[in-house]
Formats: C-alpha cells, structure tokens, sequence
C-alpha cells in the first residue's frame, strides 16, 4: 500500500468520528440522554455477535458486523432520519446515497467500492446477512424505548401500529426477534408507554 492510500484511509478514519456526533430520536436506556450513531452502530455489532443464532438462515458474521458498522455512517450527510418521519423519508435514499459516495470515496478505491457495496447490500435486504442486520438495527430502538418507559414512542405520539407496521420487516430477518418485538411492543401497551 503506498503513503496516498494510508492518507485516504486516515482522512476517512477522521471524518467517521463525526458519527459520535449525530443524535438519534432514542434515549439510551440507563440514562437520559439520545443515543448517537456510533453509539448505535456499537451496540448493533454486540447484538449480532451475541444473537446469531436467532438468524432465519445461515449468516458470515463478520459480514454482518461490517455491514452494521458502515450502514449509518451516511447520516454524517444525510442526518439522522426519525423511522416515523414520513415527509424524511421522501428523499433520504438520495440525500444517502449522495453521503455514501462522498464519504466512502474518501478511501481507496478498492476500500471505497467494498463498503459501498456493503452500504447497498444492507439497504437492499436481499441477502441472509443484510436482511439479519436490518432486524437488529429495527429491533435495537423497540428495546431502547421499551426499557427507557417509551421516551420517544410517548414523545412524538407513536402507536404501537405504527411500530407494528414500521418493524415488520424483522421477521424477513429473524422469526424469533420478531416474535420478541411483537411480545415488547404489546407488553409496551399493557404498561401505558405505547399508545395502542
């Protein structure tokens, strides 16, 4: 690898810090404060690594891992855009699709078309390992706001159909995350913290 390479690869490994930087709509849960996307991508890789074996079919782990380590690293441009925001969603496949060809030609070119790549596969869900990664990063904020009294379900008014709808995708990934989703979000109804 020559010194341009190594150059591109440090000045990529700078601009991620900024995901430490981008706030999302879910407390964490053990303290009164949003969680940050790095922070999310963090807590994802350990829920891969610890929940594998709930996946429907056969997954390349650290395939996996990579994808959920690389998969919000666009929000650095495109900014975080709340699951529930249906005037956000409206372009936010070009704001990121804008941000992932920016950040990721940042490294080499080889490097650039992997994570790219990653990037895509994960959006797209077709494949065992995306569609497993897409569970978890869907999972991730039921168990946040079920164990943090709903915070951002109560505060923006979220009903338990919406989460319903909006995380049916996690069975494509794992029946039996989507079987514990289901129980949460019901038991989320039951104590008051998700309107039905």
């Amino acid at each position: 690898m020559n010194s341009s390479d190594f150059q591109k690869q440090m000045e990529f490994l700078i601009e991620i810090d900024k995901l430490k930087s981008i706030q999302r709509k879910t407390k964490l849960i053990h303290e009164d404060r949003l969680e940050n996307d790095a922070e999310h991508s963090w807590h994802l890789a350990m829920m891969a690594l610890v929940l594998q074996g709930h996946a429907n079919k056969e997954v390349n782990l650290f395939k996996v891992i990579k994808m959920l380590l690389v998969h919000d690293l666009v929000e650095i441009d495109a900014g975080d855009t709340f699951a529930y925001d249906e005037q956000g969603h409206a372009d936010k496949a070009e704001r990121e699709q804008k941000a992932a060809e920016r950040i990721f030609g940042l490294l080499p070119e080889e490097q650039a078309k992997e994570l790219m790549e990653l990037w895509v596969e994960f959006e797209e869900r077709a494949t065992p390992e995306a569609a497993f990664a897409s569970s978890l990063d869907r999972l991730q904020p039921i168990i946040h706001n079920y164990h943090n009294d709903g915070a951002s379900w109560r505060q923006y008014g979220i009903t338990s159909g919406q989460v319903l709808k909006r995380n049916a995708g996690i069975n494509d990934g794992s029946t039996k995350l989507w079987s514990h989703a289901q129980e949460l979000v019901q038991q989320a109804v039951d104590k008051g913290i998700l309107q039905q």
